[in-house]
């Protein structure tokens, strides 16, 4: 089948409601074969997003305004956020400015990786059964790029006081900004670090971290949408595993006697577990799909550095 070359002229001359450019942004995105590994589960459902956002509707908008005609001020905002997903493959959430965790908006750029981690589901979950929510006063969100899961953690556990901890500066700007949406300064501070360099004397009742797990051939072969986001956040090493195993090592002492550490490793699940055959790595079932998280504890991490 022969693709069809967005005509944007067209568009403007002949669609007229919010319906009809959905539906042509879906065709559209489907001829320009676009990757949807950025929260976004199909072409549909990425141009129904493009197109509410550009016209600053909600995305629970009922579908009963779908039918609505479009100034040419509003067509002309829709289709220039769809020129650029299809030309730039630019994610959605970087021409919105915006990422959703666990049902929270955040503030999102090319600085921070797009949200995406099942570890939401744990946030709400309150990551029972591994801890008593009542007892939890501390809690530790490691290579926090936007501060997602630690903002979302301080909305679960309204007691404990946050760290958001990340290397890139330019990260904790943007972390810095949803502390701030979120109204959370009394309760979350932003510590720049390298991995566990700059936290001191803190110790936490749960270390949750989704760090760089990425390996070297992966990178390489990644869509264009994935080389919007930084490196930095994304690559670990030949196996995606330089930033986990120096987690490993260290967590313990940053933990409370009773303290876990939950850590995402994605696809580079395998090689960890090829590498350390005997750790106890307890891999966490998702309700709503996902994969790649472990939770160990202290006396687990201490066991760990005894036997490596």
């Amino acid at each position: 089948m022969t693709k069809q070359i967005a005509d944007y002229d067209a568009a403007i001359k002949e669609l007229s409601t919010l319906t009809d450019f959905m539906r042509w942004g879906a065709s559209r995105f489907v001829d320009a074969e676009l990757s949807y590994s950025h929260g976004m589960s199909s072409p549909l459902d990425e141009s129904v997003y493009l197109v509410l956002r550009a016209l600053n509707l909600p995305v629970d908008t009922p579908n009963v305004y779908w039918q609505s005609n479009l100034t040419a001020a509003e067509k002309e905002s829709i289709l220039s956020l769809i020129k650029r997903r299809i030309e730039e493959r630019v994610p959605a959430a970087y021409l919105i400015k915006e990422g959703w965790f666990a049902g929270l908006q955040f503030f999102i750029d090319e600085r921070v990786l797009v949200p995406r981690s099942p570890i939401a589901e744990l946030v709400e979950n309150q990551f029972q059964p591994w801890v008593m929510p009542d007892e939890v006063e501390n809690i530790l969100d490691l290579c926090t790029g936007s501060g997602c899961i630690g903002i979302a953690c301080a909305y679960a556990f309204p007691y404990a006081e946050v760290d958001l901890a990340d290397l890139s500066e330019d990260a904790l700007d943007v972390a810095r900004i949803n502390i701030e949406k979120h109204d959370a300064s009394e309760q979350v501070t932003a510590i720049q670090s390298d991995l566990f360099s700059n936290i001191g004397e803190r110790r936490y009742d749960i270390i949750v971290t989704n760090p760089p797990y990425v390996d070297k051939d992966d990178i390489d072969d990644m869509s264009d949408e994935f080389h919007h986001e930084p490196e930095l956040g994304l690559s670990s090493g030949n196996d995606g595993l330089d930033c986990t195993r120096q987690i490993l090592a260290q967590a313990s002492e940053y933990l409370n006697d009773e303290g876990i550490l939950v850590v995402e490793v994605g696809n580079s699940q395998h090689a960890l577990v090829q590498e350390f055959p005997h750790v106890p790595f307890q891999w966490i079932e998702f309700e709503r799909g996902g994969d790649g998280v472990f939770m160990l504890t202290k006396k687990q991490l201490q066991e760990f550095i005894t036997n490596n």
